[in-house]
């Protein structure tokens, strides 16, 4: 193999591994934003239910206050009743008093609903506690090992800088300026393999001299279809 096509090759190993450190470096303030997310979707609901089982308890104390009003109230009936000496009166009386014993039974009912869901709201409470703190232990350990890795990346993204800075520097100046524009147009492979006669870069068939020049690897051969630089990979 030419060996200028050796270090173009060494070189192009070494872009593709600085263009995918720099891609992952690039998605690890999307992963941490996405466990920042996860730890406040699961304080919110958290929230909802502690929230939920404060207006349910406030709820029951108006029943237990509507329930204490009314009673006062029949209790003040019942003394006016006893006083009264009017049939039609005592009737009257009756009647309220018959309609405030219905409504504290109705208040009652509500309240045998709201300790049962009180009951729920506080089970799922507890649950939801449970499953907040493994939460956010997880999260708490996930964003650490990113933090790690974020700093092992950019200690492998620096080391291959300069080793790329290292081989690009015993490279000509114009072969090493037409590998680059080719890199960067042809995405990450400027020098592909020729296999049974194909440039495994446009995967279209080559000429016969163009694959017998490149098998003899004297000099840089390009693909007659796409450009890139060519090697011998069968």
């Amino acid at each position: 193999m030419h060996s200028e096509l050796e270090q173009l090759l060494i070189l192009q190993d070494r872009e593709q591994k600085i263009r995918q450190v720099r891609t992952e470096i690039e998605t690890v303030p999307l992963r941490r934003q996405s466990l920042e997310s996860q730890l406040a979707a699961t304080k919110a609901s958290l929230e909802a239910l502690k929230h939920r089982a404060r207006q349910v308890e406030v709820d029951r104390k108006r029943l237990e206050l509507d329930v204490g009003t009314r009673t006062e109230t029949i209790s003040r009936l019942k003394t006016q009743q006893y006083q009264t000496r009017k049939n039609d009166e005592f009737q009257a009386i009756s009647h309220e008093i018959e309609r405030y014993e219905n409504e504290i039974r109705k208040i009652e009912d509500e309240e045998l609903e709201l300790m049962v869901l009180a009951d729920q709201v506080k089970a799922d409470l507890a649950d939801e506690e449970k499953k907040g703190a493994a939460a956010k232990d997880s999260i708490v350990r996930q964003t650490a090992d990113l933090d790690e890795k974020s700093k092992a990346l950019d200690s492998q993204l620096k080391a291959l800088t300069t080793e790329r800075s290292e081989l690009a520097g015993k490279i000509d100046e114009d072969l090493l300026g037409r590998f680059e524009r080719l890199f960067k147009s042809k995405g990450d492979s400027a020098i592909v393999a020729i296999e049974h006669g194909v440039c495994t870069g446009c995967h279209m068939k080559v000429t016969t001299a163009t694959a017998s020049q490149v098998k003899a690897g004297k000099e840089l051969i390009s693909c007659e279809n796409c450009g890139r630089i060519l090697y011998f990979g069968e």
